[in-house]
């Protein structure tokens, strides 16, 4: 993605920083965020401090921090980091990228990045600052869009919204990058990260209509467990080795 690219992604979430949570406040849009929340707090560390990359509104560390946890949460928009600011307000929000992160090495237990690694103009840069800011033992969890017959058409879908002006909080062409198992294990085991972990979560979208999505949350234990290869998050973990 180039500085171009970064841009527009920075202006649009700005614009869009006071109506964004409308999109995550419906009875779809909780339960989306929920069950991949859940799977990112699976896989993190019981206490500890966290940094969450591309926080948006705060609404994963809002839900990390439940049982007196802490987090710190690092994105590009200054207007998202303004609500999130005001939905947490003992958290710290910092504006930045994760490709260059903001902080001292060894600074956190845990990070994490729900739905905005594929966004990330240099992902294993944004894996390779995230090793550098984990404590050693630290642990690493993201969820994002995997490459999938399914998600193949969603960038020209993206575009096709914006040419034609769809008031969609998230329908932008951003030149999204989805990546498979094999090229997230790669970009990990190149950061320095070991015990990596990689499974398919989410087959039930916020986007789906009602009786779709109640369908799709019914039958969606049974993808995730048995037929992954239909889920489309990819969701993956690794350690940094202690010294």
């Amino acid at each position: 993605m180039t500085n171009i690219k970064q841009q527009k992604i920075r202006k649009h979430y700005d614009e869009v920083a006071d109506k964004y949570d409308h999109h995550y406040d419906h009875s779809r849009g909780r339960c989306y965020h929920t069950h991949l929340s859940s799977h990112l707090i699976k896989m993190l560390p019981k206490g500890g401090h966290l940094l969450d990359i591309g926080c948006g509104t705060g609404l994963f560390v809002e839900k990390y921090i439940i049982g007196a946890r802490s987090a710190t949460g690092l994105d590009i928009s200054r207007g998202m980091i303004s609500q999130a600011r005001r939905r947490c307000v003992d958290s710290e929000f910092v504006v930045g990228t994760g490709e260059t992160i903001p902080f001292r090495d060894a600074s956190f237990d845990a990070v994490t990045s729900l739905l905005a690694f594929s966004y990330m103009r240099e992902p294993q840069g944004m894996l390779n600052e995230a090793y550098r800011v984990l404590k050693p033992g630290g642990t690493i969890a993201l969820c994002t869009l995997g490459k999938k017959l399914l998600t193949r058409g969603i960038p020209a879908i993206y575009q096709i919204g914006e040419m034609i002006q769809v008031n969609h909080v998230v329908v932008r062409d951003f030149g999204e990058h989805y990546y498979n198992e094999n090229e997230m294990n790669e970009m990990f085991a190149t950061a320095g990260f070991n015990n990596i972990f990689v499974k398919w979560c989410s087959f039930a979208h916020i986007d789906l209509i009602d009786p779709l999505f109640h369908l799709a949350r019914w039958v969606e234990p049974f993808i995730e467990k048995r037929l992954p290869q239909l889920a489309y998050n990819i969701c993956v973990n690794g350690t940094k080795p202690e010294y």
